[in-house]
């Protein structure tokens, strides 16, 4: 009795092994074993199929006119749907239309901020005159305060600056000229001037407003809490044994005397 056949030869010439599972080539239709099936293993005669390349974007562009950059993967808006760069991703970056708007408390407050800022930008610095000038002025005005001025006797005469004191408009009293300790605070020359011309000083209390020493030369506040000597070696303070100090009250915040040109020097 004759078996039948069982596996088919692979026809590669060189091979032709028996093969139980064959393969037949989709492309030239013929049967090969394991080890060739793939077309460049037998060499298929049979044309390849063409390829069908995509040749649309392989990248996602950014909606922004005027903005080349394209991400790989896309970066959607959740509010207006419209796709982005990395750079214009944020609703701010890219103005979205869905952008919420700010509340009217929110927007008066930065109104009322930005007024504050611009009328402290009017409120310029007065422009001093030429220092050389002012250092001229000083050496001359302390040769006439030195004969005139009043101070605490004790201090030594190394620690000693003297100043013409203007006095608030509406104590209607004419200048004093004084000496005083070079290490002493702004604050504590307010106290002994006040008391020695009898005027009023609230400083220590929640007064609205508080006695003040400004420079006559630049109408800059001076600092009640710096030393009269610091201040000194700042030498762009312009502040000088001689110069003329303008004392007035002011609420907090004011720096600047702008009516300087009214007192009397």
């Amino acid at each position: 009795m004759e078996l039948p056949q069982i596996g088919t030869n692979c026809e590669v010439d060189s091979c032709n092994q028996l093969d139980f599972l064959p393969f037949q080539c989709n492309g030239c239709g013929k049967t090969f074993c394991l080890h060739h099936r793939a077309r460049d293993q037998h060499s298929c005669t049979a044309p390849e199929n063409e390829r069908v390349e995509y040749k649309g974007d392989r990248s996602y562009p950014c909606s922004i006119t005027g903005c080349d950059k394209r991400e790989l993967t896309p970066i959607v808006c959740n509010h207006c749907e419209l796709s982005f760069c990395l750079s214009h991703r944020l609703q701010e970056d890219h103005c979205c239309e869905k952008l919420p708007v700010k509340s009217p408390e929110v927007s008066k407050t930065t109104e009322h901020v930005q007024q504050l800022l611009a009328n402290r930008e009017l409120k310029t610095r007065p422009k001093p005159t030429n220092p050389k000038a002012i250092q001229m002025a000083a050496k001359v005005a302390l040769m006439k305060v030195k004969a005139k001025a009043v101070g605490d006797q004790g201090l030594p005469q190394s620690e000693r600056v003297y100043f013409t004191i203007s006095l608030p408009l509406d104590s209607r009293k004419p200048p004093v000229y004084m000496f005083f300790s070079k290490i002493w605070t702004i604050g504590r020359v307010i106290d002994v001037v006040a008391d020695k011309v009898s005027i009023t000083n609230k400083n220590n209390t929640g007064s609205e407003k508080k006695l003040c020493l400004f420079l006559a030369d630049t109408g800059l506040r001076l600092p009640v809490d710096k030393r009269i000597f610091d201040i000194m070696d700042d030498q762009s303070s312009l502040l000088l044994s001689g110069s003329t100090l303008v004392m007035e009250y002011v609420v907090d915040g004011v720096e600047i005397l702008e009516n300087i040109a009214s007192y009397k020097t």
